[in-house]
């Protein structure tokens, strides 16, 4: 968010809360005069990459819920973690080049398609 709009944000909005992450929720003051209801922006900590804001909060920007939602209460629930496809901890197969392993020779039972045969 730049400077001018987080300042115009902070002017004509509330602030709802902060996540684990350190993003900033807001909620204008006033309804948006074609939705009718108050529109809900989010400053993020640092970068661009929406994938940070972690599900309960995107619930809530999205006016799915009326207050953002608790964490994580079931034992089989995992903290949010953003997308890392393109990061050095994003998963790789393990034939993948980076993986550094060699691809898993196929069983004798593949028989290649040919046309007309």
């Amino acid at each position: 968010m730049s400077k001018i709009q987080l300042f115009l944000t902070r002017l004509g909005s509330r602030k709802i809360g902060r996540d684990a992450a350190g993003n900033t929720y807001y909620e204008a003051r006033r309804p948006d005069p074609v939705y009718g209801r108050a529109r809900r922006t989010v400053s993020l900590a640092k970068g661009l990459d929406s994938s940070v804001v972690p599900p309960e909060w995107h619930a809530w920007l999205h006016h799915l819920t009326d207050a953002p939602l608790p964490g994580p209460k079931y034992s089989w629930q995992k903290p949010h973690q953003p997308n890392l496809t393109g990061t050095a901890q994003a998963w790789r197969p393990k034939g993948h080049d980076y993986a550094g392993g060699q691809r898993r020779v196929t069983g004798g039972d593949y028989e290649a398609w040919t046309p007309g045969g």
